[in-house]
């Protein structure tokens, strides 16, 4: 009996081993308007959503739709998420930036996370504005940047999403990135009436929350 056994162990130990393929809601890739794209870039649903980190409307719709929207839509290859960034105010330029930095592969988790912590560490933001505005009005910008992060609680929630401090003081000191985030996010502005809002496969979608937006995204194909 053993003797029979021998091969078949054999075999089993000699087959290579092959790697999980990654998760869709986890996977990444560059958007040709400087934004990121999560999701199978062949989904059927191309969903964009015009977002601000600092706008409460936003956040309540990505914890509301986080279980369908990324638990089955993304996670099943349906659909895919682009995010364009608008921005209201300067914690939310911050926030942004960190976002734009952060790279592919850290992205999907900074996201969900500025959302998820959207109450903290807005609430630290206005704290900590409220005590040293007139101080910051004394920094260079990069200088503000970095105090900004750092008071809001916006450094540790990227550091936790896998941002190396490196990287986010090389994000917050570069003049480039800032210019480029507000540059599309006046474009953006320029394009819809509030946040958020939405294109479906390239229509513009506005006024809607979760609950109306489910059964358009179903309707086009998600599943």
């Amino acid at each position: 009996m053993m003797k029979r056994l021998l091969p078949i162990l054999a075999l089993a130990f000699a087959a290579p081993l092959v790697a999980a393929p990654r998760p869709w809601t986890s996977v990444a890739a560059p958007a040709a308007q400087g934004s990121y794209v999560i999701g199978n870039p062949a989904a059927k649903v191309k969903l964009v959503e015009y977002a601000s980190y600092t706008c409460p409307h936003c956040g309540h719709f990505a914890r509301d739709s986080a279980p369908v929207l990324k638990g089955k839509m993304i996670a099943s290859g349906s659909l895919s998420l682009e995010i364009r960034s608008s921005i209201h105010d300067r914690y939310d330029l911050v926030a942004a930036m960190l976002a734009r930095c952060s790279g592919a592969a850290v992205f999907p988790k900074l996201h969900e996370a500025l959302f998820a912590r959207q109450e903290q560490w807005l609430q630290r933001a206005v704290d900590y504005d409220a005590a040293n505005n007139e101080r910051l009005g004394l920094y260079s910008a990069a200088a503000q940047y970095r105090a900004m992060a750092e008071g809001a609680g916006l450094d540790a929630i990227a550091r936790d999403a896998g941002m190396t401090q490196g990287a986010i003081d090389q994000c917050l000191a570069d003049p480039k990135v800032a210019e480029t985030v507000i540059q599309r996010a006046e474009a953006i502005g320029g394009k819809i009436r509030g946040t958020p809002a939405f294109e479906i496969n390239g229509k513009l979608i506005e006024g809607v929350d979760w609950a109306k937006l489910e059964p358009m995204l179903r309707a086009a194909g998600a599943r």
